[in-house]
């Protein structure tokens, strides 16, 4: 069945509404949570790394910064969980309709963009409210989360193909995003690194989300958050992060088309 045709977007519709519903369902405060949870690990991340430990005193507004890096990588995380999840939650429903099932993870992680969005425009005005200087570089801010929907979907299409026969996956996963957590300058700014090992910090930009952090960061808030350009000199290196996000959502697509037909089955 064609991904694009009109039932599969109004399935996606329905199910992106219907998920984002029960997400908050029986709560007290309902939906204010996807405002909430992001601004107290702020909160708790500007007390413990901004007041106490004094990380990013030499980089303009890196509260703004603080928070807009934890709310990219919210999204990334939750997209990444919520997908590889959205496969073994919704085998009823394998088993009953014939549609593309790509639309199960696409729901999950059109779910995360919502609270991202959102989220976003906390860190906007929260950014505003510290003086930062908006300018027309901002509009790079569009290709930047192109690139980050891109990474996590073709992770999600991947760790959900896994995750049907193999759900120890989740735990894994698990250490793995608490590992990259404190591997990405979101804590604290690249430079911390940088003039402790210059290396070190060149290995770090690599990562797409690094990147992708350091790059909002720098067009959004102050040219003086290093990228990974101003790294690194050899420009088919500097390309490496900018091409892995288009790279997995290929082969998340071939995995996920690949092994699809049996999900059924195993469910």
């Amino acid at each position: 069945m064609n991904f694009f045709s009109k039932e599969n977007r109004i399935l996606l519709r329905e199910m992106v509404k219907t998920d984002f519903k029960l997400r908050y369902q029986g709560s007290a405060v309902g939906y204010l949570w996807s405002i909430l949870k992001p601004l107290m690990l702020f909160a708790i991340m500007y007390v413990v790394f901004i007041h106490f430990l004094r990380l990013g005193g030499d980089v303009p507004h890196f509260a703004v910064a603080l928070l807009l890096a934890n709310v990219i990588w919210g999204f990334f995380s939750e997209a990444t969980n919520m997908g590889m999840v959205s496969i073994v939650s919704r085998g009823d429903l394998l088993r009953k309709l014939n549609f593309s099932k790509e639309i199960i993870v696409i729901s999950a992680i059109c779910g995360a963009a919502i609270n991202f969005g959102i989220n976003l425009i906390v860190v906007l005005l929260f950014a505003l409210f510290n003086g930062v200087q908006f300018s027309w570089t901002a509009v790079m801010a569009i290709p930047l989360a192109i690139e980050l929907f891109l990474l996590a979907t073709g992770i999600a299409l991947i760790l959900s193909t896994v995750f049907v026969r193999f759900r120890d996956l989740s735990q894994i996963w698990e250490v793995f995003m608490q590992a990259g957590l404190y591997a990405t300058p979101i804590i604290y700014p690249i430079t911390y690194v940088s003039d402790r090992s210059l290396i070190a910090a060149k290995v770090m930009m690599l990562n797409p989300v690094a990147q992708i952090i350091q790059d909002a960061r720098y067009f959004l808030i102050d040219k003086a958050n290093v990228t990974v350009w101003q790294l690194i000199n050899n420009k088919a290196i500097v390309a490496i992060p900018y091409l892995i996000p288009f790279v997995v959502f290929v082969i998340g697509v071939f995995v996920f088309n690949k092994y699809s037909k049996k999900f059924a089955e195993v469910l």
